[in-house]
C-alpha cells in the first residue's frame, strides 16, 4: 500500500470534516439531490468520453495509485547483473529455475532460455511495456476528465438550485436554506475533483514513469544478457537510466 496516497486523500478529508465540525452541525453539509447531480453527472460525462469497458477497467488501474509498490530500480539492475553474470559464464540455459523476483524480468528470461531470437524477445517485452502504459494512460485520461467535469457538475447544481430558489421567492426566510444547499454542489464538485480525482491521476502518472523505466531497465537486461555483453558494461549502461544521485550510489556498490 501507497502510504503517501492513502495518508494525502485521508489526511484531506479530515481537514475538511475538521473544519465542518468546527463550523456547526455537519447535517448541513449533506444533501442527496446535490450529490446525485455532481457525481451522477461527473461520471455520466466521463462515460462519454471513453468506451465503457476502458471506463470500468480504469477504477482497476486506480487502485494502483493506493496499492501498487514499484520495484527498487537499484536492486533491479543488481538482480540482472547477477543474472548477466550467471549467464555469460554457464550459458542462458543455467538460468532456468532460478528465483527471480521481478515478474517482467522472469518473463523475459523465460523467453531466453526457450531459445526465441533476440528481436523476437525485444519486440514481444516492447509490445508488453507499450500496452502497459495505453491502459495507464487511459486511466489517467479517466480520472482529469473526473476532475475536470466535477466542477462543472458542481456549477450546473448551483445554478439549477438558484434557479428553484429564485422561482420560489414568496418566503424570504427561505432563502439563505436554499442558497446554502444550491452552494452544496459546487462544493462536493471541488472536494471530488481536488481531494480525490486529480490526486490519483497524478499517482498514476508519477507509478506510469517508474514502471516504464524498470520495464526499460529489463528490457536493456534482457537485450545485453542475449547478446552476451560484459556484465561490468551492461551495469554502466543500466545505471543511465537511473538519477544522478541513485547513479552514483550504484556505481559504488
Amino acid at each position: 500500500m501507497d502510504i503517501a496516497t492513502v495518508a494525502g486523500v485521508f489526511g484531506a478529508f479530515g481537514v475538511i470534516a475538521f473544519a465542518i465540525i468546527l463550523g456547526g452541525s455537519a447535517n448541513t453539509f449533506v444533501n442527496v439531490p446535490s450529490l446525485v447531480v455532481v457525481v451522477g453527472g461527473t461520471f455520466a460525462a466521463t462515460l462519454a468520453q471513453i468506451p465503457l469497458k476502458q471506463f470500468l477497467g480504469s477504477f482497476k488501474v486506480g487502485l494502483g495509485a493506493f496499492f501498487h509498490k514499484s520495484s527498487d530500480p537499484c536492486a533491479l539492475i543488481e538482480e540482472a547483473i547477477e543474472l548477466a553474470n550467471v549467464a555469460r559464464k554457464e550459458g542462458v540455459l543455467a538460468l532456468e529455475g532460478r528465483e527471480i523476483n521481478e515478474p517482467f524480468l522472469q518473463t523475459g528470461i523465460q523467453f531466453c532460455i526457450d531459445g526465441h531470437p533476440a528481436e523476437v524477445v525485444q519486440k514481444m517485452l516492447a509490445r508488453d511495456i507499450n500496452l502497459g502504459l495505453e491502459r495507464q494512460a487511459t486511466s489517467i485520461k479517466m480520472f482529469k476528465s473526473v476532475a475536470g467535469a466535477a466542477p462543472a457538475m458542481g456549477m450546473i447544481g448551483t445554478l439549477i438550485g438558484l434557479v428553484q430558489m429564485l422561482a420560489n421567492m414568496s418566503d424570504p426566510k427561505s432563502i439563505g436554506p436554499a442558497m446554502a444547499v444550491a452552494l452544496l454542489t459546487t462544493l462536493y464538485g471541488a472536494v471530488i475533483a481536488n481531494v480525490i480525482a486529480m490526486p490519483i491521476a497524478e499517482k498514476l502518472k508519477s507509478v506510469s514513469m517508474g514502471d516504464r523505466t524498470n520495464k526499460l531497465i529489463i528490457l536493456e537486461s534482457i537485450t545485453g544478457i542475449q547478446d552476451g555483453t560484459n556484465p561490468r558494461v551492461l551495469q554502466q549502461l543500466l545505471s543511465t537510466y537511473l538519477p544522478e544521485n541513485m547513479r552514483e550510489t550504484e556505481e559504488k556498490k
